[in-house]
């Protein structure tokens, strides 16, 4: 098909103005694929989960029969070890699951105030 000289360019602009629009719409306008919104709304909802647990592992570590000593070995854990205190302490296991949460256990350092010494 033949398309007539005047019609050329603007279908060359259409096509740059096209290619802008997408250029920009992905770089300032906000836009994300598919993918990227699931893993930003699994996250959102990871945080939320953690943030709605956070109270049930400060009230498992305040009423823990052993919570000096198991305080005292946390807080003599260094800094990166002191999740898989608060692990192995037992306040990061949701009541119901077989397994301690980690990131929930970062959250309950913070909860409990055992951060940086």
């Amino acid at each position: 098909m033949n398309t007539p000289e005047w019609l050329k360019p603007g279908i060359q602009g259409a096509v740059v103005g096209a290619v802008f629009t997408v250029i920009a719409g992905f770089s300032w306008g906000g836009w994300v694929t598919g993918g990227s919104a699931e893993e930003m709304a699994s996250d959102l909802a990871n945080d939320n989960v953690i943030a709605a647990l956070l109270p049930v592992c400060v009230d498992m570590a305040r009423t823990d029969a052993d919570r000096i000593a198991k305080l005292a070995t946390i807080r003599e854990a260094t800094n990166y070890k002191r999740r898989d205190a608060v692990m192995e302490a037992g306040w990061a296991t949701v009541p119901g699951s077989d397994a301690p949460n980690r990131d929930l256990a970062q959250a309950c350092i913070a909860g409990l105030e055992l951060g940086e010494s």
